[in-house]
């Protein structure tokens, strides 16, 4: 298929075709449901726009525990339909719509009690796996498996021998979730929908009580836009209340702010060939592993403070530390921990039984004519909810709209992947790179991955790999600006690459290189490199003086010390 380029020429055409022509939807919000929306409303034939007044994926979709599971926890609250759901999501996500951004990841659970907690946890895992294969979708997922302690020693040696008396292993799957939504993100562009991050929308266009489309502001070009659209979808997750306050209508359910932190540390801290999962007193702790490092979250807070930067407090930091050190024989220490971050999860909280109750599904709403809300959910179900608010979208069209078809469509990438995985030697031999390198780009980009070749290809220095963050090629950079809609520095070091918390520096030894390689792409002079080089490291600054703050209305001050390098 056609493949989109989400740069700067890209952005201001769509803005300017999103003002001109009234569109059949417009969608508010760039995370994983507001572009799954968008790919979902374009694939039926609908002219369709998205704006987000940041960054793709900068709220939740980028904060996430980055695992595409079914929730099997949530067997033991007898949630047996959203596991069902999310199982079979996760299947085709895993087999056909992304498997060069999706794939397999091995958990242990350790056992505390000899006889019926094996048989509990493993009458649960078993039926996880069931549930799996039922729908046809769980092939690609070795099956659960009982482990002695000596076993589950051998898995990972990182256990204390008192910590377990046996253990199981099931598999479940994980992804970088920003790098997801931009692939998402371009799928839609590549299928004809206008997208533009940066852009903000300021006010709903009102005709009476119907909502007609929406007042956007190009936060960074300044010019103000009247997007007409005959149906408007509100995606913004935790900022759902936000946005429907523009209307000026009650709403008909709220969105209430949960904070979990990940810790990142070096793959050497703890030794295993396998995730973690393990009970806390609240929920479940992970340590997942990410390519040479391992993410330790998540916690589960109430937060009332700052929605665009969620900060994460000493506090938060000591009770993961804790928490997974009760089980580990060599203990993690703060001077492991290399990268922090938090985000808000987007739970529901009505004002009566009924809606509350849903806190981890999902919910649409018309709440007046020409707006949907869609609302709560889960990442591995984004595809499931992007389909209810589009049926939700198309009741107040007067035309016929086809079926949704994002069940059998790939996202940018994934066509062709298998082959150029199978020939990565080959690959590796006409490039002159390390096949290391190779299998590094096919696992970010898939088949698009040739596209960041022939940018090696026309100017060999990219092939190199950046200085202080060696796990990333030049290449990458530029490419993060030409093609993946990066208009800022920090969009490049926290979202197209995780530098941000992949190196103990944070990134900020990376940052100039950085905004050297963007800057032709994005018409910087060295005064913009300076100024994005020194927000960066404010930015770093402000989040390590954060962390160590006691508390979150601390950690929060702390955090808002460095402004956005983009006032909204």
């Amino acid at each position: 298929m056609r493949t989109a380029t989400l740069g700067p020429a890209q952005r201001v055409e769509s803005l300017a075709s999103m003002a001109e022509h009234e569109l059949d939807v417009l969608v508010v919000g760039g995370g994983v449901v507001g572009a799954g929306t968008a790919l979902d409303a374009v694939t039926r034939g609908l002219s369709t726009g998205l704006v987000e007044a940041r960054d793709w994926a900068s709220g939740t979709s980028s904060r996430s525990s980055k695992l595409i599971h079914g929730g099997l926890r949530y067997l033991e609250m007898l949630d047996f339909a959203l596991v069902r759901e999310a199982l079979k999501e996760r299947g085709l996500l895993l087999e056909k719509l992304a498997p060069h951004l999706v794939r397999p990841v091995p958990f242990l659970y350790p056992l505390q009690h000899k006889g019926w907690e094996r048989l509990y946890a493993g009458a649960g895992v078993a039926l996880y796996d069931t549930m799996a294969m039922t729908h046809g979708h769980g092939r690609g997922l070795p099956v659960h498996r009982h482990l002695s302690r000596r076993h589950a020693l051998r898995v990972a040696p990182c256990l204390k021998k008192d910590a377990l008396t046996g253990a199981l292993q099931y598999y479940d799957a994980q992804m970088d979730d920003a790098r997801f939504v931009v692939n998402l993100v371009r799928t839609a562009a590549a299928y004809g929908a206008r997208t533009a991050n940066r852009a903000r929308v300021t006010g709903f266009l009102r005709e009476g009580e119907r909502v007609v489309g929406a007042r956007v502001r190009d936060v960074e070009g300044g010019g103000e836009y009247e997007v007409r659209a005959k149906q408007v979808v509100n995606a913004t997750g935790v900022w759902t209340d936000d946005t429907q306050a523009m209307v000026g209508e009650r709403g008909q359910f709220h969105v209430r702010a949960s904070k979990g932190i990940h810790l990142v540390v070096p793959k050497d801290r703890i030794h295993s060939t396998t995730g973690l999962i393990l009970r806390t007193e609240k929920s479940v702790l992970f340590v997942i592993p990410w390519g040479r490092h391992w993410i330790v979250g998540t916690t589960d807070t109430d937060w009332d403070l700052d929605k665009a930067h969620p900060a994460a407090s000493s506090a938060d930091i000591d009770y993961l530390l804790e928490r997974v050190n009760s089980v580990l024989a060599v203990p993690l220490t703060r001077d492991d921990v290399e990268g922090v971050y938090a985000g808000l999860r987007p739970l529901l909280a009505g004002e009566s039984d009924a809606t509350s109750k849903l806190s981890r599904e999902h919910t649409v709403a018309h709440p007046v004519p020409g707006l949907v809300v869609v609302a709560g959910g889960k990442y591995t179900t984004y595809r499931v909810m992007a389909k209810d608010a589009v049926d939700a979208a198309v009741h107040g069209l007067d035309m016929r709209v086809a079926d949704c078809v994002t069940e059998d469509t790939p996202l940018v990438g994934a066509e062709g992947y298998h082959a150029l995985w199978n020939g990565r030697a080959r690959t590796a031999a006409r490039t002159g790179l390390h096949p290391v390198r190779v299998e590094h780009l096919l696992q970010r980009y898939g088949a698009l991955a040739e596209e960041v070749l022939d940018l090696i290809a026309s100017d060999s220095s990219l092939g190199e790999p950046l200085q202080a963050a060696d796990d990333y090629l030049r290449a990458e950079i530029t490419y993060a600006a030409s093609h993946e809609g990066a208009r800022h520095l920090d969009d490049v070091l926290t979202r197209r690459t995780r530098i941000s918390i992949e190196t103990f520096d944070r990134g900020t030894r990376s940052a100039r290189e950085a905004a050297e390689l963007m800057a032709p792409v994005l018409g910087w002079d060295k005064g913009q490199i300076e100024r994005e080089v020194q927000h960066y490291e404010k930015r770093v600054e402000a989040e390590r003086e954060s962390q160590r703050q006691p508390d979150d209305l601390t950690a929060d001050a702390a955090r808002l010390g460095a402004p956005d390098i983009v006032p909204l």
